[in-house]
């Protein structure tokens, strides 16, 4: 393994490797809990218990390291987490996937995230666009990331895949007021863009818990306005005949065309308030309630274009001669968006006839998303034509019941998991776009998926060793999917049938100590149901009126895995070294490509690949006061080996690295106490080139490809008061520039304002 990293790699790669190897950390201390911490393997702080169950590598990340990393946005919280990446594109980006492993930045279905016990994945879909509903609290709000690492524990389902993200938020305590002001800014050099982006956050609330009464409150709020880089860069396009003469264009040998315009920046403004109200019934119950709104508009008014003709106008689009060829310019647009979206939940945990009973019932939903867009840009500086693109109500409604008790050596665990996803999504074109005047039907689409799973574990003390089996049985349906089209100046419609499946997944983990290190293996399956939208994405045939058979998949099947662990840790003096290999084949995985669907034809959409395998190994250390006092390091190096080992719809991907799963990834950070009012850190995220698409024929390191990237993060915080905090931060420190098709953030600067009394 190491031999092929020194044959293939970068300087940049060799230099994050030896960072995390020679400083040899981690993010670890071993979780605090009601079970002996001995028998935990945890990365990270000790502060609380980890709130999900640590069956595979698990971390739990608190306070000693949020006060390290520039947190913009609530998911920048785990950036430096053991083989872990968040694919954000700019501050406030709404598409921040999350890869674990070989779970991809596209793979969003693969990983369950829950904010306070309740379920913000958005399982609607499996894509860029379906990522989890970070916003549902502010970084200020955050008192620790709980990250597992596969599908190990059987309370959770088939979503789990790749892995379990809990991020639980602070507890009322007493009478406390908090406040947060952020300010962002992002010089931005690429093509013919040259400014900077500036952006600022306000977050503030409260909280009370009365001193002799059951009752406890906290309520927060956030304003978050920022300008991102422009996401996307248009390209010339040859074509034949005669042009408009331009200069500005920029001829990049990475690229096939010059580039000659740039999307519009995003405006991004958010407001986002929370309420959690909790009372303590006699005999040891708690209910607990949480109201949470949304509310996001996103202005893409500014498309710019780097052309000019002969007198120096701008150019926009059209024929042009550029460098004595012809091209068609055309690409650039205007967009407007807005959204509201609603959390609203209740928890109910107490005894129940001897055991620890738990309830979480939630209910997420968009009422409203208005995406606007112009034809081409022209258009859209005149108010022309475009379209509107409006949702009705998607929503998930998800149900989580436990009960819990010990007897004797065992410790069980049973319950049930049930949700219920759904969609629909109308797209109009419209003669004047910004007002959606002159509407006329376009297409639709819709559908509903349906989960219901059991679950049974039970842990056993057997002295040496602690074992755990488990069990889960879930039942799906797939219902009420239909499609409609404007065919003939007519609108057709047409259903697609009803889908119901199961699955059973065996779990197994074993933990114990051989000498002085703590091993645990951990074995188990997973099963997971394609959703919504991967399901119902078909088109209607323009000649039947009816749904075209070789335009979707309606035999799409679940992804199944075989998922195994083995993880160790040993402590040398104040060093911590964990380490840990796992494996995963994937029977069926679930890819949106260009094969041959069931009637042979070539189609481009979600298919079936038939396998689908993994394996990794991760060195994760952590060192307290290394070499002086004050000085700890945290770091992590994982590689990956992530095949396709069998498609038949296209056997030129068999033996191809799957996209967008980098070799080898690094993670980091560093920090030094000064003294008790001063405190220095540093971080890194590193990972290597991987495939940009099934085939590994797509690779490069610019605009539109998946490319390597090496940052470096740097921050420093003074206690001004003892209420308060300011903290200057760097990202990207060198200015790095990387891509995930879309350009990563270059050098970002942040600055906030921390006050608690």
């Amino acid at each position: 393994m190491f031999a092929d990293f020194r044959a293939g790699a970068s300087p940049r790669a060799l230099c994050a490797a030896l960072a995390a190897c020679a400083l040899l950390p981690a993010t670890a201390h071993a979780a605090d809990s009601a079970a002996d911490v001995s028998e935990l393997i945890v990365i990270g702080q000790g502060d609380k218990p980890i709130t999900v169950v640590p069956r595979g590598l698990s971390a739990s990340l608190g306070p000693t390291e949020f006060e390290a990393i520039n947190a913009v946005n609530v998911e920048d919280l785990m950036k430096y987490a053991p083989d872990f990446f968040v694919r954000k594109r700019y501050a406030g980006d709404d598409n921040a996937v999350v890869a674990l492993r070989g779970a991809n930045t596209i793979q969003s279905a693969r990983t369950i995230v829950m904010v306070d016990g309740f379920v913000v994945s958005n399982f609607l879909g499996n894509r860029w666009d379906y990522p989890p509903k970070w916003n549902v609290v502010g970084p200020a709000e955050v008192r620790q990331f709980d990250i597992v690492y596969g599908p190990y524990s059987a309370r959770y389902g088939g979503n789990s895949m790749g892995g379990v993200i809990s991020v639980t938020t602070r507890e009322p305590e007493g009478k406390e007021a908090y406040a947060t002001a952020q300010t962002m800014v992002a010089p931005w050099r690429e093509y013919g863009v040259d400014e900077t982006f500036t952006g600022y956050a306000a977050e503030g609330g409260l909280s009370w818990k009365s001193d002799d009464g059951p009752w406890s409150l906290r309520t927060g709020f956030r304003h978050f306005d920022n300008i991102g880089q422009p996401m996307s860069y248009t390209l010339l396009t040859p074509t034949t005949g005669s042009g408009t003469a331009v200069t500005g264009a920029f001829a990049d040998k990475r690229l096939a065309n010059p580039v000659f315009g740039a999307a519009s920046p995003t405006h991004v403004i958010q407001d986002q308030a929370r309420l959690r109200v909790g009372y303590d019934f006699s005999g040891g119950w708690r209910a607990e309630a949480l109201g949470f709104v949304w509310l996001t508009d996103q202005d893409g008014t500014d498309a710019r274009t780097f052309l000019k003709d002969a007198a120096g106008n701008p150019v926009y689009q059209g024929k042009v001669s550029f460098g004595g060829v012809t091209y068609n310019a055309t690409g650039l647009t205007q967009t407007q968006t807005n959204r509201t979206e609603y959390l609203t939940g209740v928890k109910l945990a107490g005894p129940l006839a001897g055991w620890d009973s738990r309830v979480n019932l939630s209910r997420y939903w968009i009422a409203k998303q208005d995406a606007r867009a112009s034809k081409d840009y022209l258009t859209g500086a005149a108010d022309g034509a475009g379209t509107q693109t409006l949702t009705g109500t998607p929503a998930w409604v998800t149900l989580d019941a436990t009960l819990e008790r010990g007897f004797g050596a065992h410790h069980l665990a049973m319950g049930l998991n049930a949700n219920r996803y759904e969609t629909s999504q109308t797209a109009y074109s419209t003669t004047h776009w910004k007002e959606a005047s002159g509407r006329v039907f376009s297409s639709a689409t819709y559908g509903k998926t349906s989960l219901v799973g059991v679950f049974a574990e039970d842990e056993m003390d057997l002295g040496a060793v602690s074992l755990t089996l488990g069990a889960r049985y879930d039942k799906w349906r797939a219902f009420d999917g239909g499609i409609g089209k404007l065919s003939g100046g007519t609108a057709v419609f047409d259903a697609y049938p009803t889908r119901e499946d199961s699955s059973f997944s065996p779990k197994l983990s074993v933990q114990g100590k051989a000498g002085d290190w703590e091993l645990q293996l951990s074995l188990g399956t997973a099963t997971r149901f394609p959703t919504v939208g991967e399901l119902f994405q078909g088109k209607i045939d323009d000649v039947t009126h009816e749904l075209d058979p070789q335009s979707f998949d309606p035999n799409l099947k679940p992804e199944k895995s075989k998922d195994a662990s083995l993880v160790a840790r040993r402590s040398f003096g104040d060093v911590k070294l964990t380490t840990s290999l796992f494996y995963q084949d994937i029977d069926d995985a679930i890819f949106s490509f260009s094969g041959l669907n069931q009637y042979g034809s070539v189609v481009s959409s979600y298919k079936n690949v038939d396998e689908v395998r993994q394996y990794g190994a991760e060195v994760i250390v952590e060192a307290k006061d290394v070499l002086i006092d004050g000085l700890d390091v945290d770091a992590n190096v994982a590689w990956i080996d992530a095949v396709t080992v069998k498609n038949a719809s296209a056997p030129a991907a068999e033996g191809v690295m799957f996209p967008r799963i980098p070799r080898w990834r690094s993670n980091g950070n560093v920090r030094y106490r000064v003294n008790d009012r001063l405190k220095l850190s540093a971080g890194w995220r590193y990972a290597t080139r991987p495939n940009s698409d099934l085939f590994g024929q797509v690779r490069g390191d610019a605009y539109g490809f998946q490319s390597e990237y090496f940052t470096v993060d740097a921050r420093a915080s003074w206690d001004v008061t003892k209420k308060a905090q300011l903290s200057i931060g760097v990202d990207n420190l060198f200015n790095d520039q990387a891509y995930v098709s879309h350009p990563l953030p270059q050098r970002t600067f942040v600055v906030d304002l921390k006050t608690r009394w």
